[in-house]
């Protein structure tokens, strides 16, 4: 049995990393050009910046949610989509890039964690438990890579 649950921490470690059937976070991101990050093609729902902010605020909700029991919901969606179209100054894309690998590693070791239970309910959520938050990050996070996969092809294609 402890092998089986070092198995399934392992691949969920995997799942919030990307990779296999899901992009990484670097592979949607590196490179993305500076002068496109606050770029919203016609009938894109957001850019680039504006992704890349809401993904880290979410998973660091996420985070929050999982370890911290004085946690306060914010506001939806007001509090989870950036107040700017564009990053406030020029170091935002790489702190907001820094902090979503950080949370990425806390849930990481999270899930690594032997004395992490994994299927009890947080005391204080609504009956969610780690494994079920670990599962809705990586949802989360993957779904809007992917939206950032597209919308990186409409800016080339703009471009050429």
């Amino acid at each position: 049995m402890a092998n089986e649950d070092g198995v399934l921490r392992e691949q969920l470690v995997e799942l919030l990393n990307g990779g296999s059937a899901h992009l990484t976070v670097d592979a949607a991101l590196a490179d993305f050009p500076a002068d496109k990050r606050a770029t919203q093609p016609d009938g894109a729902p957001h850019n680039a910046w504006q992704l890349l902010e809401h993904i880290r605020f979410t998973l660091h909700d996420l985070l929050d949610f999982c370890t911290n029991s004085h946690y306060l919901a914010p506001n939806w969606p007001e509090d989870y989509w950036p107040k700017t179209e564009t990053p406030p100054n020029e170091h935002s894309w790489e702190e907001a890039l820094s902090a979503l690998h950080a949370d990425l590693e806390a849930f990481e070791a999270l899930a690594r964690a032997a004395e992490t239970n994994l299927y009890s309910a947080i005391p204080w959520g609504d009956g969610q438990t780690i494994l079920r938050e670990i599962f809705l990050a990586a949802d989360h996070t993957s779904y809007h890579l992917g939206q950032l996969v597209y919308l990186r092809r409409q800016l080339e294609a703009q471009l050429g």
